[in-house]
């Protein structure tokens, strides 16, 4: 006798995530009413190992800090360290930093970050005349060259001083 095996749906893991991150997600925007200039402090429950306390006037450090909190923190650790503002106006580097999951979930949840990312792709995209004299770089050279290609003259180079 045959024994039937019982399926059941098995929800794939980036749908376990987008509904984890779906959870913490503020009502709106203007909720997060975080500093926008200073030192912020991370408690250990958002960042339990390595660095703890982010400036906010270098860009590095805010990326840093919002890509963790965005990860790690609970929804009223979005509200308190996060700065509607600063959300916006560092989106489209930022959203480049954290995970699909996240990303997805903030835009859906806030069309106005996919409104500002279109808006600066589209500004972003736009070609400008050069100024008198300004070279527009390289048209071709090893920062054009993808890793592979970098690697392999790298190794032909080394090779044909021996």
């Amino acid at each position: 006798m045959a024994m039937q095996s019982l399926s059941f749906p098995v929800p794939n893991a980036f749908e376990v995530l987008c509904a984890q991150y779906a959870q913490r997600v503020p009502a709106q925007l203007e909720d997060l009413t975080g500093p926008a200039r200073g030192t912020v402090d991370l408690p250990l429950h958002v960042v339990w190992s390595g660095r703890r306390s982010y400036g906010l006037e270098q860009p590095r450090s805010r990326m840093s800090l919002y890509r963790t909190v965005l990860a790690e923190g609970q929804r009223q650790d979005l509200i308190d360290f996060l700065n509607r503002d600063l959300l916006l106006a560092q989106w489209l580097v930022l959203r480049t930093l954290i995970s699909r999951p996240i990303r997805d979930v903030w835009e859906a949840a806030f069309p106005e970050l996919a409104t500002a990312r279109a808006a600066q792709h589209i500004e972003s995209s736009r070609p400008t005349a050069p100024v008198a004299g300004e070279r527009r770089g390289p048209v071709c050279g090893p920062g054009l060259l993808g890793r592979g290609e970098q690697v392999r003259r790298w190794g032909a180079a080394r090779a044909s001083r021996r």
